[in-house]
């Protein structure tokens, strides 16, 4: 069984690429949330829905 060592180069790469994983789907969910919003907003306008509008224009400041 091979041992690693917690300073190890090897372990820190690893916790790296974690953190970085974890970023970058963190930023891809919030970009999908944030394009999903946008379409919603979009219709509606379209629909003259102005309380839906009011939500989501909210949701979208939260995320932003």
């Amino acid at each position: 069984m091979e041992k690693k060592l917690l300073n190890s180069p090897l372990h820190s790469d690893e916790h790296t690429d974690s953190v970085l994983a974890e970023m970058f789907l963190n930023h891809a969910l919030l970009e999908f949330k944030r394009e999903k919003i946008l379409k919603e907003i979009d219709q509606t306008l379209l629909d003259g829905n102005k309380e839906l509008f009011l939500q989501l224009t909210e949701e979208l400041k939260k995320i932003s």
